[in-house]
């Protein structure tokens, strides 16, 4: 969370509704520098306290635009993008809400009375947190239940009692199936970047955990856009709801115009050594690097890790554990350099990256407004350098076109060409490596990896990609590309034979094991190779190999 708010010249849409609360919204619209604060708006002392505890004292827009509607238990639908500062939008009344303080004589109820159900197991650490903060005054008891790690300590957490809820819809689902998640007395629903959520076709799970919830309770929904399909979720799953549209259409042309762009056509051979530049720029500060493919996400970490540079990667073939480990150790400024896939990247909201690498170039004009979006917020200046391989050129020209943007020819460019010099203010002097006296940061390896006693796919903490002492080029220790540690990867090869990739494993290590003796007959006896003679149970087993 941070106390830091969107440009205030950027308009918000008035809110749609004919309550006084959406007048008195509205007309708050028309003077947007008279910053509200949270007292303003009739946040409980305990949630502003814990607030102004890490530095937030005023309202986000998007906060004072749904603050006065959700305290009031109305349902509510917020357009609004990630970074606009929903989290405490929807967390404040959520947490307003709880019954955190029993009555004499009683017992404190242990079953959940808020969830929030969110797209990604990121996004819902993030939340989990954000409201963990809010409520740590007014002792709110929140646990995050996403898939990847045990189930044995989120089902502990659950029997000790909680007040709310962040989960992935997965997760949640199979915890309710399994008759260790209660909901029946869920009084608060939040839906959060439901869009997301449909994309990623979680929708069925959603429905079928709202399915579980009572009727009587309030439900608040927030999207950056709003398909056909979310409208229907809407209609069917809220009651009057109030429409609140935070994101202008002129948004995407804001993001774009805020940011400082380059785009260039690079050749691969010659991409890490023009990145390595590209993060030496002046006054760069968090930066991350967005890449197609996990298996060249690992290689190009691995790479920036060797030359010196602070770095962690963020990939589907990395277990949780390390997943989290690198988002804490870029969030804490341990590492410096994030270098993420698109789909392991969303619901990342990181404060001050200052630059953004398209490492590979965007499927479409969407994902590179996601992507540039990453920096240049709140006001801030940002960079965003978009690096165009030879057969990606017609697919850049489409996003171009589609953007408005200046760049229909892809400048040709070298990590030795003077423009990336002149352009991002990087010293001549520069070359494929971070100089030794830059090498400050503590680097991945001073994050600790955290025992999830995962479920997922295999891998902890790479150190090697945390600008520690990495392994030579000769190939020790090299990534295999498969989210695997040195150690697994070693271990694992030293297994397999070539070309056992088409092989069933179980077949393989059986056969490596054992060795097939040529068999031989004599007056139709099967004998064994080695001595001649006829060992019991051959006919059958020869039988059997026929």
């Amino acid at each position: 969370m941070s106390g830091r708010h969107r440009p205030l010249s950027c308009r918000d849409q008035p809110v749609e509704g004919t309550s006084p609360h959406c007048a008195a919204i509205n007309e708050s619209l028309e003077n947007p520098l008279n910053a509200t604060s949270f007292a303003d708006l009739g946040v409980a002392d305990p949630i502003r306290a814990a607030l102004a505890e890490v530095g937030i004292t005023h309202a986000f827009q998007i906060q004072e635009m749904t603050l006065p509607l959700a305290l009031d238990g109305h349902d509510v639908i917020g357009q609004a993008k990630t970074g606009t500062g929903k989290t405490l939008g929807f967390g404040i009344p959520l947490l307003q809400r709880l019954d955190v303080v029993s009555e004499p004589g009683t017992t404190r109820s242990g079953k959940p009375q808020a969830l929030v159900v969110v797209p990604t197991r990121e996004l819902c650490v993030q939340v989990a947190a954000d409201l963990s903060q809010a409520g740590s005054i007014s002792g709110a008891r929140v646990v995050a239940i996403y898939g990847g790690r045990a189930f044995e300590p989120q089902v502990d957490a659950l029997k000790k009692g909680v007040d709310v809820v962040v989960g992935t819809p997965g997760r949640l689902l199979d915890l309710s199936r399994q008759r260790l998640l209660d909901l029946s007395q869920v009084r608060t629903l939040v839906l959060d970047e439901a869009d997301e959520m449909l994309d990623m076709g979680f929708l069925p799970d959603v429905e079928s955990i709202v399915a579980q919830l009572p009727a009587q309770r309030q439900t608040m929904l927030f999207s950056a856009t709003m398909p056909t399909q979310i409208v229907s979720l809407a209609k069917r799953y809220m009651t009057r709801p109030t429409h609140i549209r935070a994101v202008n259409p002129d948004d995407d042309n804001a993001t774009v115009d805020a940011i400082e762009q380059h785009v260039w056509r690079a050749h691969a051979m010659d991409k890490v050594e023009l990145l390595a530049r590209v993060l030496q720029a002046t006054d760069r500060g968090r930066t991350i690097v967005f890449i197609r493919t996990k298996r060249t996400c690992q290689k190009v970490a691995d790479e920036l890790g060797q030359r010196g540079f602070a770095v962690a990667a963020v990939h589907g073939d990395l277990g949780q554990g390390a997943r989290e480990q690198a988002l804490r150790a870029f969030r804490s400024g341990k590492v410096d350099v994030l270098v993420a896939t698109d789909v392991a990247a969303r619901g990342i909201d990181i404060d001050d990256v200052t630059h953004v690498v398209n490492y590979s170039c965007p499927e479409d004009e969407k994902v590179y407004l996601h992507r540039v979006g990453r920096t240049g917020r709140a006001g801030k200046s940002g960079v965003a350098v978009t690096l165009v391989d030879w057969d990606d050129v017609a697919r850049w020209q489409m996003i171009n076109r589609a953007l408005g943007l200046a760049f229909s020819e892809p400048v040709e460019t070298y990590s030795t060409s003077e423009h990336v010099y002149t352009g991002l203010g990087i010293p001549h002097e520069a070359t494929g490596s971070l100089p030794r006296s830059a090498r400050t940061l503590p680097g991945l390896a001073a994050e600790e990896v955290e025992d999830l006693g995962e479920t997922g796919k295999r891998g902890g903490g790479r150190p090697r990609s945390g600008g520690t002492k990495s392994a030579d080029r000769r190939g020790k220790g090299k990534s295999t590309g498969k989210g695997r540690s040195n150690q697994d990867a070693a271990r694992h090869s030293s297994q397999r034979t070539d070309g056992d990739e088409a092989a069933d494993g179980h077949k393989k290590s059986k056969s490596s094991s054992q060795r097939r003796h040529r068999r031989r007959t004599r007056g139709g006896k099967a004998t064994n190779g080695t001595s001649g003679t006829t060992s019991p149970g051959d006919k059958a087993t020869s039988a059997q190999d026929v």
